[in-house]
């Protein structure tokens, strides 16, 4: 239905993680965006992030550089239940929404869930953003950057 449409089609991955630490304490790192260029390296900087918590309504962005082109990708926060859930709606040349789950598996250990739901537009930017996902993988992306979550909370 996409390529009728002349749409990109909507592509899901999910990656999850245990990490030893509790709910509260993975909330406090994975929460904030401030982080996203320790977890994936084509995100390079961070803007407008609330200095107290994030919120429903809330928006910031982030300026992310894929074979050399930079370009902006706005996020709106959708909705947050801290510290057990979160959903992030991106736009720009990626268009995602981005659900975040945090549940105890045990006395101080948390499994930490993501799943994206991805879209890459088209035009130039769009391409090039669609060329680094599939040299890299979206699956590929997605799993560096749990791993750098679980590590950044395990080290404290």
């Amino acid at each position: 239905m996409g390529k009728r449409y002349r749409e990109a089609p909507m592509t899901v991955v999910r990656q999850s993680t245990v990490v030893d630490a509790r709910p509260d304490e993975v909330w406090r790192v994975i929460s904030d965006p401030r982080n996203l260029p320790r977890w994936n390296s084509f995100i390079k900087e961070v803007h407008n992030v609330p200095p107290n918590g994030l919120k429903p309504g809330d928006r910031y962005w982030t300026e992310i550089g894929v074979l050399g082109v930079r370009f902006r990708v706005e996020a709106r926060v959708v909705e947050i239940d801290e510290p057990r859930s979160a959903m992030v709606r991106l736009s720009g040349p990626l268009e995602a929404t981005i659900r975040t789950w945090l549940r105890p598996v045990g006395k101080g250990r948390t499994r930490l869930e993501h799943e994206v739901d991805y879209r890459l537009k088209g035009g130039p930017v769009g391409a090039m953003v669609a060329r680094g996902v599939k040299l890299l993988g979206a699956p590929t992306i997605l799993k560096r950057g749990i791993r750098a979550q679980k590590r950044q909370v395990e080290s404290g």
